[in-house]
């Protein structure tokens, strides 16, 4: 395959990847090319801005939680008509899963894609040192393409030249461009990361202004002949993921997309589709009924704590869910969706506020994040998604907590610390709610399953 492609990576978080690589993204689109944006690790939000500046929805690379040839043939199918592949990175360079081998590191995503890398180095407190931050990523692993290097949070003409002749004479790797500390176009935070893309309706004008920066000091022209330079990478041997010949529409999915809810893998949606699910979106915060002619229902996460007052007061939508649960529709809540399922929502405040109440319990705000990382889990009990025993890796990452699942448990979780984990209810056992994010790219079986059994329901509701 000859994907011209490349990664972005940093040194660490925060050093401004998801900034730069969104300006970047941009500045290339706006050269008449069709930029294919990824970001590597369990990210929900991040790809929000990305999917932006690029015009087509972002598509997570996890080497951890997929296996390389999975990940392979989910790059292959998202640049079937790409110009040109930019791949963001997650924390540092080589920090992955916290094992040795760095599983699930940015370096590795790059070395199964055969793709350059360009470096993020923050200077902000550093000049010449810069070139020993250079030198040791470039030779810690000497089978990665370390291209270029991009310098964030100069403060002067003065101290770029300092750092980039320390960095291009002594580590020998090019400075291909540079943002200065005045810039001043960082992005909006909160308690999970970044504001969601979906809340900031003015964020057309920072990809512009984001835009702006990188084409007036970084070498966008040098960084695409970099990603085109690339001799043609391996192509996935064992496709599993996607049906030969896509499936045909057998059935809806009704996806819940809005400010309040828009966690999802973009590859989750596409594996649906290709095993023969329309999508259709509504919004548990906007609309009153769930779309028509549908034989499933899927709601991710998001941020429904900060939503909670408007999502209580949609008592039609409410009613709506707990009907279609009533009938047997399969229904799978993940996280923020989860917690939107609960009886309630206690919010950071102490204010309670009332849900659907799908499945039992309260879902309350902590004052610390709960749990966050990469997680093994089996499944206790056959589901819409799963049968019984299968071992699934998926990622943890919420600030809010639940009573324990006791026997209707969905999952144990087996690494890193044993719990059990979600709920399996309903009364044909029909829901399927969870803290645990699943990417459907890790078990070929998982979007394929969950198709059938909206497949299975909406035939027995019309016999």
């Amino acid at each position: 395959m000859n994907i011209p492609r490349l990664v972005v990576a940093g040194t660490s978080s925060g050093v401004g990847k998801t900034t730069i690589t969104t300006g970047l993204v941009a500045a290339i689109r706006g050269r008449g090319l069709r930029v294919q944006p990824f970001k590597c690790g369990p990210d929900y939000i991040d790809p929000g801005y990305l999917a932006l500046a690029a015009g087509l929805p972002c598509h997570n690379l996890d080497s951890w939680m997929l296996p390389a040839e999975s990940l392979l043939e989910i790059f292959a199918h998202a640049n079937e008509e790409s110009g040109l592949a930019v791949v963001e990175g997650v924390m540092g360079l080589y920090d992955g899963q916290m094992a040795p081998g760095s599983a699930g590191s940015t370096a590795e995503v790059a070395k199964i894609l055969g793709a350059p890398v360009i470096l993020v180095i923050d200077v902000a407190r550093m000049s010449e040192s810069a070139a020993a931050v250079a030198l040791g990523y470039r030779h810690l692993d000497p089978e990665l393409n370390i291209a270029g290097v991009i310098l964030n949070r100069v403060g002067s003409a003065r101290h770029l030249q300092s750092a980039r002749e320390a960095v291009e004479k002594k580590a020998g790797i090019p400075v291909l461009g540079y943002l200065s500390r005045e810039s001043k176009v960082s992005l909006p935070e909160r308690h999970l990361g970044l504001v969601p893309a979906a809340e900031k309706e003015q964020l057309a004008e920072y990809i512009d202004a984001i835009r702006e920066k990188i084409e007036a000091t970084v070498d966008v022209l040098r960084i695409v002949e970099i990603a085109r330079a690339n001799a043609p990478m391996a192509a996935p041997r064992n496709l599993r993921l996607f049906p030969r010949p896509r499936k045909q529409v057998c059935v809806h999915i009704a996806v819940a997309r809005d400010e309040a809810f828009n966690f999802y893998y973009q590859m989750n949606l596409d594996l649906l589709a290709a095993w023969g699910a329309g999508i259709k979106y509504f919004s548990p915060l906007h609309d009153t009924t769930l779309p028509s002619g549908i034989g499933g229902i899927y709601i991710g996460g998001g941020f429904p704590e900060i939503h909670a007052a408007q999502l209580e007061n949609n008592i039609e939508m409410k009613q709506a869910l707990l009907k279609a649960a009533d009938k047997g529709i399969p229904i799978y809540v993940e996280c923020g969706g989860l917690m939107y399922a609960s009886q309630g929502i206690v919010t950071f405040d102490g204010d309670r506020h009332a849900m659907v109440g799908l499945l039992p319990g309260w879902a309350e705000m902590q004052g610390k994040r709960v749990r966050m990382g990469y997680a093994e889990a089996e499944t206790l009990r056959d589901s819409i998604l799963s049968g019984r025993g299968k071992k699934l890796r998926g990622h943890l990452f919420h600030w809010s907590k639940m009573p324990e699942p006791g026997d209707r448990a969905a999952y144990r979780i087996l690494t890193p610390v044993e719990q059990l984990e979600g709920l399996v209810g309903g009364p044909r056992d029909n829901i399927l709610g969870s803290y645990f994010h699943l990417h459907f790219g890790a078990e070929p079986s998982l979007a394929k399953r969950f198709v059938e059994s909206c497949a299975v329901w909406t035939k027995s509701s019309i016999s």
